[in-house]
Protein backbone atom coordinates (compact mmCIF):
# COMPACT_ATOMS: atom_id res chain seq x y z
CA UNK A 1 0.00 0.00 0.00
CA UNK A 2 3.06 2.23 0.50
CA UNK A 3 4.41 1.85 -2.73
CA UNK A 4 1.01 2.49 -4.19
CA UNK A 5 0.36 5.99 -2.06
CA UNK A 6 3.84 7.02 -3.06
CA UNK A 7 3.03 6.47 -6.86
CA UNK A 8 -0.40 7.76 -6.09
CA UNK A 9 1.50 10.97 -4.90
CA UNK A 10 4.08 11.21 -7.81
CA UNK A 11 1.38 10.81 -10.43
CA UNK A 12 -1.03 13.78 -8.47
CA UNK A 13 1.82 16.07 -8.24
CA UNK A 14 3.28 15.30 -12.30
CA UNK A 15 -0.88 15.97 -13.42
CA UNK A 16 -0.55 18.99 -12.03
CA UNK A 17 2.71 20.26 -13.08
CA UNK A 18 1.58 19.37 -16.12
CA UNK A 19 -1.44 21.47 -16.09
CA UNK A 20 0.69 24.30 -15.18
CA UNK A 21 2.66 24.25 -18.21
CA UNK A 22 0.07 23.78 -20.56
CA UNK A 23 -3.23 26.60 -18.91
CA UNK A 24 -1.42 29.23 -21.07
CA UNK A 25 -3.18 27.49 -23.90
CA UNK A 26 -6.83 27.11 -22.33
CA UNK A 27 -7.22 30.13 -24.15
CA UNK A 28 -5.36 30.20 -27.02
CA UNK A 29 -6.13 32.05 -30.31
CA UNK A 30 -4.16 28.68 -31.80
CA UNK A 31 -6.88 25.99 -31.92
CA UNK A 32 -4.05 23.28 -31.73
CA UNK A 33 -3.11 25.01 -28.34
CA UNK A 34 -6.74 24.99 -26.98
CA UNK A 35 -7.16 21.34 -28.28
CA UNK A 36 -3.60 20.10 -26.62
CA UNK A 37 -5.14 21.58 -23.33
CA UNK A 38 -9.09 19.74 -23.92
CA UNK A 39 -6.67 16.66 -24.29
CA UNK A 40 -4.50 16.91 -21.28
CA UNK A 41 -7.51 18.10 -18.93
CA UNK A 42 -9.67 15.23 -20.13
CA UNK A 43 -6.62 12.47 -19.62
CA UNK A 44 -6.54 14.00 -16.33
CA UNK A 45 -10.39 13.72 -15.59
CA UNK A 46 -10.37 10.37 -16.81
CA UNK A 47 -7.61 9.39 -14.49
CA UNK A 48 -8.77 11.38 -11.00
CA UNK A 49 -12.33 9.52 -11.80
CA UNK A 50 -10.12 6.15 -11.33
CA UNK A 51 -8.21 7.73 -8.08
CA UNK A 52 -11.50 8.97 -7.00
CA UNK A 53 -12.91 5.07 -7.32
CA UNK A 54 -10.10 3.26 -5.74
CA UNK A 55 -9.06 6.08 -2.93
CA UNK A 56 -12.00 8.47 -2.72
CA UNK A 57 -10.47 11.82 -2.10
CA UNK A 58 -7.02 12.00 -2.01
CA UNK A 59 -6.71 13.87 1.35
CA UNK A 60 -3.42 15.57 2.45
CA UNK A 61 -3.30 12.52 5.37
CA UNK A 62 -3.13 10.22 2.48
CA UNK A 63 -0.97 11.82 -0.29
CA UNK A 64 0.07 15.04 1.04
CA UNK A 65 -0.52 18.82 1.02
CA UNK A 66 0.76 18.49 -2.81
CA UNK A 67 -0.91 16.16 -3.98
CA UNK A 68 -3.98 16.70 -2.29
CA UNK A 69 -3.87 20.74 -4.16
CA UNK A 70 -3.04 18.77 -7.64
CA UNK A 71 -6.03 16.62 -7.20
CA UNK A 72 -8.35 19.49 -6.68
CA UNK A 73 -6.75 21.04 -9.59
CA UNK A 74 -7.52 18.11 -11.95
CA UNK A 75 -10.98 18.23 -10.76
CA UNK A 76 -10.95 22.09 -10.94
CA UNK A 77 -10.19 21.86 -14.38
CA UNK A 78 -12.27 18.84 -15.91
CA UNK A 79 -14.46 21.23 -17.03
CA UNK A 80 -15.60 19.08 -19.74
CA UNK A 81 -16.48 16.07 -17.30
CA UNK A 82 -19.49 17.22 -15.12
CA UNK A 83 -19.66 13.93 -13.67
CA UNK A 84 -16.21 14.05 -12.41
CA UNK A 85 -16.29 17.15 -11.15
CA UNK A 86 -19.45 16.02 -9.50
CA UNK A 87 -18.22 13.47 -8.03
CA UNK A 88 -14.61 15.25 -6.62
CA UNK A 89 -17.02 17.62 -5.17
CA UNK A 90 -18.72 14.61 -3.15
CA UNK A 91 -16.12 13.31 -1.99
CA UNK A 92 -14.47 16.93 -1.33
CA UNK A 93 -17.57 17.58 0.79
CA UNK A 94 -16.96 14.98 3.11
CA UNK A 95 -13.37 15.24 3.22
CA UNK A 96 -14.08 18.80 4.56
CA UNK A 97 -16.68 17.68 6.86
CA UNK A 98 -14.27 15.10 8.02
CA UNK A 99 -11.58 17.69 8.83
CA UNK A 100 -9.68 16.39 6.54
CA UNK A 101 -9.49 18.82 3.34
CA UNK A 102 -10.35 22.78 3.53
CA UNK A 103 -13.21 24.54 2.93
CA UNK A 104 -11.16 27.76 0.62
CA UNK A 105 -11.05 24.97 -2.45
CA UNK A 106 -14.25 23.12 -1.70
CA UNK A 107 -15.91 26.63 -2.35
CA UNK A 108 -13.99 26.92 -5.77
CA UNK A 109 -14.88 23.90 -6.91
CA UNK A 110 -18.23 23.97 -5.87
CA UNK A 111 -18.42 27.46 -7.70
CA UNK A 112 -16.83 25.58 -10.81
CA UNK A 113 -19.07 23.33 -10.97
CA UNK A 114 -21.87 25.21 -10.41
CA UNK A 115 -21.10 27.40 -13.37
CA UNK A 116 -20.25 24.61 -15.65
CA UNK A 117 -24.01 23.13 -14.82
CA UNK A 118 -25.06 26.80 -16.09
CA UNK A 119 -25.98 27.80 -12.46
CA UNK A 120 -24.76 31.00 -10.36
CA UNK A 121 -21.89 30.62 -8.32
CA UNK A 122 -21.94 31.36 -4.04
CA UNK A 123 -18.74 32.41 -3.58
CA UNK A 124 -17.66 34.09 -6.69
CA UNK A 125 -14.77 32.35 -7.85
CA UNK A 126 -14.81 32.14 -11.34
CA UNK A 127 -13.92 34.77 -13.54
CA UNK A 128 -15.71 34.76 -17.12
CA UNK A 129 -13.25 36.77 -18.83
CA UNK A 130 -12.21 40.71 -18.85
CA UNK A 131 -14.25 43.21 -20.59
CA UNK A 132 -12.24 47.23 -20.88
CA UNK A 133 -9.37 45.15 -18.46
CA UNK A 134 -12.02 44.87 -15.65
CA UNK A 135 -12.57 41.45 -14.79
CA UNK A 136 -16.12 39.91 -15.10
CA UNK A 137 -17.31 37.46 -12.80
CA UNK A 138 -20.05 34.75 -13.56
CA UNK A 139 -23.17 35.40 -11.77
CA UNK A 140 -23.69 34.95 -8.11
CA UNK A 141 -26.54 33.53 -6.51
CA UNK A 142 -26.31 36.17 -3.75
CA UNK A 143 -23.94 38.85 -4.54
CA UNK A 144 -24.54 41.16 -1.55
CA UNK A 145 -23.06 38.05 0.35
CA UNK A 146 -20.60 37.38 -1.54
CA UNK A 147 -17.83 38.73 0.68
CA UNK A 148 -19.40 36.97 3.99
CA UNK A 149 -19.37 33.94 2.59
CA UNK A 150 -16.21 34.21 1.21
CA UNK A 151 -14.49 34.97 4.59
CA UNK A 152 -16.20 32.34 5.88
CA UNK A 153 -13.90 29.81 4.07
CA UNK A 154 -11.15 31.79 4.17
CA UNK A 155 -11.30 33.42 0.98
CA UNK A 156 -9.84 37.24 0.26
CA UNK A 157 -13.02 39.94 -0.14
CA UNK A 158 -14.05 39.46 -3.57
CA UNK A 159 -12.62 43.30 -4.61
CA UNK A 160 -9.06 41.87 -3.56
CA UNK A 161 -9.38 38.78 -6.13
CA UNK A 162 -10.77 40.21 -9.27
CA UNK A 163 -8.38 42.83 -8.71
CA UNK A 164 -5.80 39.76 -10.22
CA UNK A 165 -7.49 39.41 -13.48
CA UNK A 166 -7.50 43.24 -14.16
CA UNK A 167 -5.20 44.17 -17.32
CA UNK A 168 -4.03 47.38 -16.55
Amino acid sequence: MANDVAALTAELTDMAAADHRSAVHANSDDPAEQLAWRRLTARHGDRLNEILEEYGWPTADLVGEEAARAAWLVAQHADRQLDVQRRALQLMRQAVSAGSAGPRELAFLHDRTLVNEGGKQIYGTQIAGVKDGAPVPWPCEDPERVDELRADVGIEPFDAYVAQFSVA
